[in-house]
């Protein structure tokens, strides 16, 4: 077509048109035009389908990684119930001064309350490294962009208050390394010992006298606390925003 054109414009040079020449020569820079419009917009139909696949990649996989958080997040509530829960019958024992637990039933109590420790692992693999490699600008919803961008610090704000509750558990536990009480004693009457392959003691030391004990009532009051705190003002906070960001994700997949 641009041949056409410059065998057209030379015929009116020759024949001295220069009007009729200047005419063909704008139709030939509209024509040059429209053909680099055309392919800039071929173009960038191409890296638009390239990003939006791309995109579509990036979705799927938080999608798993998010459902998987939800379902380890899930247990972990659970298990933080169970502890609270342990923790507050060991108080009503504490003060029921007319019947006390038998030395199994509080060791089992123990055992169950405070041999877990409490800690949120999410799968954040595939989002670190898109925010590490700045891919996160692919997410073309802003609302959901924002919200991955603030997960990671709201997992550290998270770990902070898990560091805590680890504490208060510590403390508890340390009543265990002293002489005055017996962690054998739980272990035997637990099935612990026959787990890890020790034999029973003979005699075995009563822990019963904790439920006497002011110190082991103030941590156990400590750990109720952190435990309750734990559940109400992080846990269930960040599993509705576990919950918001599936729901983004999943309106976003096509």
């Amino acid at each position: 077509m641009i041949k056409f054109f410059r065998k057209i414009r030379q015929k009116m040079l020759i024949e001295n048109k220069f009007s009729n020449y200047l005419i063909y020569a704008i139709g030939e820079i509209i024509l040059v035009v429209i053909g680099i419009l055309i392919a800039l917009a071929i173009n960038n139909s191409n890296q638009n389908r390239v990003i939006q696949k791309k995109e579509q990649t990036y979705l799927n996989g938080l999608k798993a990684e998010f459902q998987t958080s939800k379902f380890k997040l899930s247990e972990l509530i659970k298990i933080n119930k169970s502890n609270f829960y342990g923790a507050k019958k060991l108080l009503e024992d504490i003060s029921n001064k007319n019947e006390s637990p038998s030395e199994k039933q509080f060791s089992e109590l123990l055992l169950n309350t405070f041999s877990s420790d409490i800690s949120f692992n999410p799968n954040n693999s595939l989002l670190s490294e898109m925010i590490s490699s700045g891919s996160l600008k692919d997410i073309s919803n802003t609302t959901l962009r924002i919200k991955l961008t603030n997960w990671i610090s709201t997992i550290e704000d998270v770990s902070k208050q898990e560091s805590e509750l680890g504490i208060q558990r510590e403390k508890v536990l340390d009543i265990f390394r002293t002489n005055k009480n017996s962690l054998r004693t739980i272990f035997d009457l637990t099935g612990i010992s026959q787990e890890i392959g020790l034999q029973k003691m003979e005699q075995s030391v009563s822990n019963l006298d904790l439920l006497k004990s002011r110190k082991f009532e103030n941590n156990i009051l400590m750990f109720i606390l952190t435990t309750n705190a734990m559940e109400k003002a992080h846990y269930e906070p960040l599993m509705k925003d576990l919950e918001s960001i599936i729901e983004l994700i999943e309106n976003e997949i096509k």
